[in-house]
């Protein structure tokens, strides 16, 4: 007896694109859009598990089914394994962007400050681009980075601190 072992097309169609637009939204700034990004590739992801387990079979349970009609508990174990885990990530997330939204009324996640020190001083030491409209070239980068919105530093309207809310 031969098994077809030829996924079904429009699964692995519904599987490249689960994949490709959660991968799309992972790279937004937007928590929440990153969220929905990892669960349609959680979703992608145990979906490529199921269609390369083969096509279905019995139960896996000894007495229940003959051994050459048995499904593989494997891959189903790992589907198991990887929603759990999807789960996780889905509550830490949602708790960040919930936390983002109370203390700045976004949840974008910002520029590190740190990052913004680190290319402030490597303007310094070499031009990274150059700007062709201006003759001033070399605080262009120095500029942007000053400019960047911090949210470390509370404004001089908010009359509570950042935390007290």
């Amino acid at each position: 007896m031969t098994v077809d072992m030829t996924p079904n097309l429009t699964l692995v169609v519904v599987i490249g694109v689960l994949v490709a637009a959660g991968v799309y939204l992972m790279l937004e700034r937007s928590l929440s859009r990153v969220l929905i990004g990892i669960i349609l590739v959680g979703n992608g992801i145990n979906l490529t598990f199921l269609v390369a387990s083969g096509a279905a079979g019995g139960a896996p349970i000894v007495g229940m089914t003959d051994t050459d009609e048995m499904s593989d508990p494997l891959p189903q174990a790992m589907v198991l394994t990887a929603i759990v885990i999807t789960l996780g990530m889905t509550a830490f997330l949602l708790a960040l962007a919930y936390r983002s939204w109370q203390l700045h009324r976004h949840d974008e996640v910002q520029d590190d400050v740190e990052d913004r020190r680190i290319a402030r001083i490597a303007a310094y030491d070499q031009a990274i681009y150059a700007d062709m409209d201006t003759e001033d070239t070399v605080s262009d980068l120095d500029r942007d980075a000053a400019e960047a919105r911090d949210e470390t530093q509370s404004s001089d309207d908010d009359a509570e601190p950042v935390g007290a809310r």
